[in-house]
């Protein structure tokens, strides 16, 4: 007989059982079991039954903290024939700590989050019906309780999330609310079976000169020792091969394959992959599919001159990582599915981004995740699953690491999409920087799975990828982990410290973590957070979880604007604020190419409303941020900067052709004035990068507070020098005259300028809150006209769009 699979997603219940927040829970909670949907969790069957409030909004994240310090029990009733074959209990994935029982009977125990779990339950199944239930504990109470055995250990943040395999941002994070959970949040399923099954199948996919290989690593769960046959197609080839054992290898060779490519870079080739498991007298048993792609990776981390490079390298061909962070896209990661994945995806890569980095403070994502990545070409840096706290070496979490790991690696490793394993977040520089080491005495604190445990996992499971012990890491014991001249850095002194201008002091090799705080848009907070609001009215700061954001916001925005007037403002300044950084940002690290390598931008999304470093928003909107992050990381970038005390322009060019162009070089006064004109030949080769020194009547300007340059290249954006900070420029009040026409699918806006207009922008949302714009962040000159396309609903009136528009300008001192 062939595998078969059933569901066991309907009819489940859920009560209130226990734990120390029982005494918290409200009447019409406790009074009767509420209808549960599975995959789910508690919050979102609570809310689904009018029960809480929803936890995104207003200040509900507070009022619904006894969730989270309560035991849940759900239980369901389902129908059963048996017959001769063995009945399996899967379990995709249970949040967290888990007892189940079936007809009465404990089958088993988890507690672990990031892993699934198979139980025989063939002898306790009975004819007609079964009850299943499954009652966890709270997460908090036994990662408290987890203390008593290992003590406490550091971490981030208020609860010891690192003493249970759970999603740690569930217990809050600088961009996340505390909404601890639990929940069947995965598949639940009986398989029936007889005499073997396929329990894995790991293809280890490879590339040598013109020939591509997949190594086929087959594991069997038997009934029995019966000789089985395993048949392996891919790409026209088929082999064919009679086991008896628990495991088998089967090698499957193609000849000429198209190879997959990174986005940008060549096409997302993916070939069929199928295993099909069979009696020697042809009965089918069971069946395996996945695409696969041909392709090599290697991590260039070879010594110079510089220091240490980090650089991905893709069919030989090194690959400057223009990525971004990825957290989980909701607290409840059963309601991402494959369609949001997919927003995201396009988000992204509307963006130019050609890399997400799957951060270990989260979850190892959903098959459509990396099914997207491979479709798309987006590669994917996966973290295991640790990240800013110590962690302890010893059982029972050390057997939880090794199993989950295993079967990450596992589950993973088809994908062509997956380029690097690492190994934590921050928990290197943590030891050396965050006051750990008193605290932790001679204790364990988690090296040994970095450097020991998880690269001999992916050395035995997945050989075909690098690894990298942590994020930052600089490869050498003798070095700081954040050393910027040495592997990959974060830098987080810009922020946390001091002004984005700050990123103009590193050269570092590759940038893993960089990022600026900002608001969402105004729709996203404003559904959020109902009534009148003010940079620090209670719903505003329940909605910024960075340490001391408020005041650091203030602190940064006071280094460019004067204090804003009103909250929007204040809200436009924050936006515009993070915008400026990233763009600042990206621009200086890409024209430094090729000696860094890679930009990983904190973060591409939001997993509910807040104010935070995303450029897309809680709501799916786009922030200013994401169309600063889609300019820097075009393929073709002109940026001036100072190098020393020269004012220098660089291009760069991230494609397979030459680039030949002559930019056009102005300065200009803010009253469009122009000054001094020059031009010069642009020669670019092919994933190139060149310098010139602007000419020095270009860079000398007679009046610095009123004057810019401006560089207009064809087929690349408009690039800009300032010659004074932004305090000391004197920006006219901004002038123009804007035209809005109705056009297919929304609206034109056609804005000429009469003035100066520096950083125009179209805040399409604050108009219609589906509405979307195309262009952000445009300086106009004087007599200049240029033109938003607003995608927008049938009924919005085109004359609200030309409310809407803002510029930097509105925030200035001016002197005059």
């Amino acid at each position: 007989m062939t595998l078969r699979r059933r569901t066991l997603h309907d009819g489940w219940l859920l009560r209130p059982v226990g734990g120390s927040g029982s005494g918290e829970v409200p009447a019409p909670v406790g009074a009767a079991p509420v209808r549960a949907s599975v995959p789910g969790c508690v919050h979102t069957d609570l809310l689904a039954a009018g029960l809480i409030p929803d936890p995104y909004l207003d200040e509900n994240e507070a009022r619904l903290a006894w969730i989270g310090r309560v035991d849940w029990r759900y239980e369901t009733e389902f129908e059963h024939t048996p017959d001769a074959s063995i009945v399996d209990l899967v379990c995709g994935g249970l949040d967290t700590v888990a007892r189940l029982e079936l007809n009465g009977t404990e089958i088993g125990t988890t507690a672990n989050m990031h892993r699934g779990y198979r139980f025989d339950v063939t002898h306790l199944l009975t004819p007609g019906t079964n009850r299943l239930a499954i009652t966890f504990t709270s997460a908090l109470d036994h990662a408290e309780a987890q203390r008593e055995h290992y003590g406490d250990l550091p971490h981030t943040n208020d609860h010891p999330f690192n003493l249970v395999r759970k999603m740690a941002c569930n217990f809050g994070w600088d961009w996340g609310p505390v909404l601890v959970t639990a929940g069947i949040w995965r598949p639940i399923a009986l398989e029936q079976w007889r005499r073997a099954r396929l329990a894995s199948v790991r293809p280890l996919v490879t590339v040598d000169g013109n020939t591509g290989r997949a190594e086929v690593h087959i594991a069997l769960q038997r009934e029995d020792a019966a000789p089985v046959e395993v048949r392996v197609s891919l790409a026209g080839q088929e082999v064919a091969t009679t086991t008896s054992r628990e495991s088998t290898v089967v090698t499957v060779d193609v000849p000429g394959p198209r190879l997959w490519w990174p986005r940008g870079y060549g096409e997302q080739h993916r070939y069929p992959l199928e295993v099909v498991l069979s009696t020697p007298e042809g009965e089918e048993l069971d069946r395996w599919s996945q695409q696969v792609g041909f392709r090599s990776v290697e991590l260039d981390t070879s010594a110079d001159e510089l220091g240490t490079a980090f650089r991905f390298v893709v069919n030989g061909k090194p690959v400057f990582a223009k990525g971004a962070n990825w957290i989980p896209d909701d607290c409840f990661p059963h309601r991402v599915d494959r369609d949001r994945y997919a927003r995201r995806f396009t988000q992204a890569t509307d963006a130019g981004v050609n890399l997400l980095r799957v951060w270990g403070g989260g979850i190892y994502e959903s098959d459509e995740f990396y099914d997207l990545a491979d479709e798309r070409g987006i590669l994917v840096w996966q973290d295991f699953l640790f990240a800013c706290a110590a962690y302890p070496e010893e059982e029972p979490l050390r057997g939880e690491v090794v199993a989950e790991a295993r079967e990450a690696v596992t589950r993973l490793a088809p994908h062509p999409s997956l380029v690097l394993w690492n190994g934590s977040n921050e928990n290197a520089w943590g030891y050396h920087d965050w006051g750990w080491q008193p605290r932790l005495g001679d204790r364990t604190w988690g090296l040994g799975y970095y450097t020991d445990v998880l690269p001999k996992i992916v050395a035995e499971l997945d050989p075909t990828r690098p690894y990298c012990p942590s994020s930052p890491w600089s490869f050498s014991a003798e070095r700081h982990p954040n050393d910027p001249g040495h592997g990959c850095t974060h830098l987080w002194d810009v922020w946390n410290q001091r002004d984005y201008l700050g990123y103009l002091d590193y050269t570092p090799r590759f940038v893993s973590e960089f990022g600026f705080c900002g608001a969402p848009t105004a729709t996203t907070l404003r559904r959020a957070l109902p009534g009148d609001l003010t940079p620090d009215s209670p719903g505003v700061i329940a909605h910024n979880k960075a340490a001391n954001g408020p005041a650091k916001l203030a602190d940064r925005l006071a280094e460019h604007f004067p204090p804003p007037a009103a909250f929007p403002a204040w809200h436009w300044a924050t936006q515009l604020n993070q915008a400026r950084a990233i763009g600042l940002g990206i621009r200086h690290f890409r024209s430094l190419a090729p000696d860094c390598a890679g930009t990983i931008v904190w973060q591409l999304n939001d997993c509910w409303p807040v104010i935070s470093w995303s450029v897309v928003d809680g709501d799916e909107r786009l922030k200013p941020a994401w169309y600063a992050l889609r300019d820097s990381y075009a393929d073709r970038l002109v940026t001036v900067g100072r190098r020393g005390d020269r004012l220098v322009l660089t291009a760069v060019n991230d494609t397979d052709r030459p680039w030949q162009a002559e930019p056009l070089l102005r300065r200009i006064g803010f009253d469009g004035t122009e000054h001094v004109r020059s031009s010069l030949a642009l020669d670019v080769p092919a994933r190139g990068t060149v310098r010139h020194e602007v000419p020095v009547p270009l860079a000398e300007p007679g009046d610095p507070a009123a004057e810019l340059l401006v560089v207009d290249t064809p087929d690349a954006k408009r690039a800009t020098w300032f010659f004074a900070p932004d305090l000391e420029l004197r920006l006219p009040e901004a002038r123009y005259h804007a035209e809005p026409r109705p056009v297919p699918g929304g609206c034109e806006v056609r804005v000429t300028a009469e003035t100066l207009l520096l950083d125009l922008t179209l805040l399409a949302d604050q108009a219609a809150e589906s509405a979307v714009s195309d262009e952000a962040l445009l300086t106009v000159l004087p007599g200049e006209t240029v033109t938003f396309g607003v995608e927008a609903p049938e009924a919005a009136d085109p004359a609200v769009f030309a409310e809407v528009l803002h510029t930097a300008n509105e925030l200035a001192r001016r002197a005059h």
